[in-house]
């Protein structure tokens, strides 16, 4: 019976300071929860992690995209001649590449990214006038 008496005593002067001090109360919230949440993740890293598309801002979205992609021997050898920009999780890539081939490569690899909505390729062959954002002939490829 006491220790409910107490428990309920406890509750009580919580929920006082609480309403006298709400700012405070959540600085206390948010500090201790994201410490919280920072040893759960080192208990089971990723868990409780959001999507990549919702945890991702733009431009780590394409250091992510760019760090995929150059990696790969196939793609590495465009590397400075294509650019990479995002705009809400969609990919748009810019520049010149030797061929078809490799424009529909960088294409499938970005979609297959992490975090990545969709990817407008805008990309040229050599010789040919660069598109526009409006030009593209498929427009943005969804999914991955």
């Amino acid at each position: 019976m006491f220790k409910k008496l107490l428990f309920g005593a406890a509750a009580a002067g919580a929920v006082v300071w609480l309403s006298k001090n709400q700012e405070k109360a959540k600085a206390y919230a948010d500090r201790y929860g994201g410490q919280l949440k920072g040893a759960a993740q080192n208990v089971a890293p990723g868990a409780g992690r959001a999507p990549a598309e919702e945890r991702l801002n733009d431009p780590a979205l394409v250091q992510k995209v760019e760090s995929e992609l150059f990696r790969d021997e196939h793609i590495h050898h465009v590397k400075g001649h294509i650019k990479f920009n995002a705009e809400y999780g969609v990919i748009y890539i810019r520049g010149e590449v030797p061929d078809e081939a490799t424009k529909e490569d960088i294409t499938i690899r970005a979609r297959r990214v992490d975090g990545v909505r969709a990817v407008e390729n805008l990309t040229h062959l050599p010789g040919e006038p660069a598109p526009a954002k409006d030009e593209t002939r498929s427009g943005a490829h969804i999914g991955h």
